[in-house]
Parts: C-alpha cells; sequence; structure tokens
C-alpha cells in the first residue's frame, strides 16, 4: 500500500473514530496532494507525498515558533497536534552518524575541495536524505566538512 492508500485509510478511520482534529489535518495534507496533482497535472508517487508532508511539518514548526513568540499558547497547542499527525507520515529518521557518513561519501565522490562546491554535495545528498534528515543540519555538515582548515 502506497503512502497515499494510507493517509486515505487513516482518514477513514479517523471519520469513524470521531477524532476531528486528527480528521481535519489529514484532510489538508490530502487537499494540498490534490493540489499538486491538479496543478501539475501529474499523480503523485510516495516520494512527492514525503516532500508535501516535510512541507507542511516546516509551516507548522514555524508557526509553532510565531505563536509561541505572540503568547498565543492556544494556538500554538493546535499547530503542535497537526505536527503530531503529520510526523507519523515522515519515513524513519536517519541517525546523526549515518547523516554523517552520507556527507562524507559525498564529499568524496564529489571531489568537493572548498565551500564553492557545495552546491555538487547538495546535489548529491539531497535525493538519498530528502525526508529522512533535517537538510538544515545537512546543510551545515557539509558546509562543516568543506570549511578550510
Amino acid at each position: 500500500m502506497g503512502l497515499r492508500e494510507q493517509i486515505t485509510e487513516d482518514m477513514k478511520a479517523a471519520m469513524r473514530a470521531k477524532e476531528t482534529g486528527k480528521l481535519n489535518t489529514i484532510r489538508l495534507l490530502l487537499a494540498e496532494i490534490k493540489r499538486k496533482e491538479v496543478d501539475e497535472r501529474i499523480e503523485v508517487n510516495d516520494t512527492q507525498v514525503v516532500a508535501i508532508v516535510e512541507k507542511m511539518i516546516k509551516q507548522r514548526k514555524d508557526s509553532i515558533t510565531q505563536f509561541e513568540a505572540g503568547g498565543r499558547a492556544d494556538l500554538a497547542d493546535i499547530e503542535k497536534a497537526e505536527l503530531a499527525v503529520l510526523v507519523a507520515y515522515m519515513p524513519a529518521g536517519l541517525s546523526d552518524e549515518e547523516v554523517a557518513a552520507e556527507v562524507a561519501a559525498a564529499v568524496a565522490a564529489s571531489g568537493a575541495t572548498g565551500p564553492q562546491d557545495m552546491g555538487k554535495v547538495m546535489a548529491i545528498v539531497k535525493p538519498k536524505l530528502a525526508g529522512r534528515a533535517d537538510m538544515g543540519a545537512v546543510s551545515a555538515l557539509i558546509k562543516k566538512a568543506l570549511a578550510p582548515a
């Protein structure tokens, strides 16, 4: 069963269980998937669904930060509940050691010698780690690896 089918089944289960918070979040996710399909006239695959979920997670994290800074704990709690639902659809994350090993292998494979080669390394690493690691942290690791000694 693909990720999209799993999301649809979870929506049906949330409807039966009358879990309105979870149901609303899943409906938002399915609407975003449908929007991408209509806009680009494609059938999304699991990789594209993960990218959509990742984008929605980033939006929730940004919103939580903003709401907490503004003293709106009630809205931050809603976003945190949505975040918990969305995180369930992400593939298992990699450990810090595994990410560091991937970065080191990509630096070696690309023949990168300095910060100017960061794009080459990111091009190798991004398809392997997208959805499985925080790309901001990956970027920082690459910068550190390419920094002059």
